[in-house]
């Protein structure tokens, strides 16, 4: 880093410093992408999500700061709490009403590559876990990081967010506390609207296969970052987290 840069937290895939009140992130084919979905949601108005100002003499995006705090271990009391979990959902409820009638670019390249929308899909985030939400005096303010945004189903997004905020299982850095998944599911679904706890649950599955068949193939092929997801253990994670989704799947839909 050079003088003034502040190193932020996470930073598992991207390396990302504070400057004043600029973001720099380490940039990649998927940017573009990227900065015209930022863009489109400036213009609907969403003001949860940074804001692009372009690249620096480094070739570094260059995005707004916001201020808040991520849901890291321990998490923030809001985030044990109904209210704070349902803010979360309506926070993504609401991205996903201002993304609706986005349309990438024709070249649109992200992460996983040159894929469009099917019928009826959106641009997730892919990535609304608990870490990439700010927290600000007990209530979400925003999603960030958005570099592995990507087309898919609404439902894939809501899905990824309830198997980590609920949390549906054991996380990787250990569960928060006691918390109950069974009410916290309802809380989800209720506060994002439409869902039900069937549908979540078999989107919940079908992302978690999604996120092991990528990191069998890519992962062990040496294809950051899901290379260094491999590196972390997240194999052995995600088949202990199918393991428990099988399992608890009919005491969480008990009525």
């Amino acid at each position: 880093m050079t003088e003034g840069e502040q190193r932020l937290s996470g930073g598992w895939v991207n390396e990302v410093v504070r400057i004043g009140d600029t973001v720099h992130r380490s940039a990649g084919p998927w940017t573009p992408a990227v900065h015209a979905l930022l863009s489109h949601l400036e213009a609907k108005g969403f003001d949860a999500a940074p804001r692009v100002l372009g690249f620096d003499e480094q070739g570094r995006e260059v995005l707004t700061y916001i201020e808040g705090e991520p849901a890291l271990h321990p998490w923030p009391d809001a985030l044990l709490q109904d209210d704070g979990l349902a803010a979360m959902a309506r926070l993504l409820r609401w991205y996903h009403e201002a993304v609706a009638d986005f349309v990438p670019p024709i070249d649109a390249e992200w992460r996983i590559g040159r894929v469009g929308p099917e019928p009826g899909e959106i641009v997730l985030h892919r990535d609304p876990g608990p870490w990439n939400v700010l927290w600000r005096r007990g209530a979400p303010v925003a999603l960030i990081d958005w570099d592995f945004a990507e087309p898919g189903p609404a439902i894939n997004d809501l899905a990824f967010m309830a198997w980590y905020a609920i949390p549906l299982g054991p996380l990787m850095d250990g569960p928060p506390q006691d918390l109950d998944p069974h009410s916290r599911l309802r809380v989800v679904c209720d506060a994002y609207g439409g869902v039900t706890p069937a549908q979540v649950l078999r989107a919940v599955a079908v992302v978690q296969a999604q996120e092991l068949e990528r990191d069998l193939d890519l992962g062990t092929q040496g294809v950051e970052p899901w290379a260094t997801f491999v590196r972390r253990g997240e194999i052995a994670f995600l088949r202990e987290a199918q393991k428990w989704l099988r399992e608890n799947r009919p005491s969480l839909l008990d009525s």
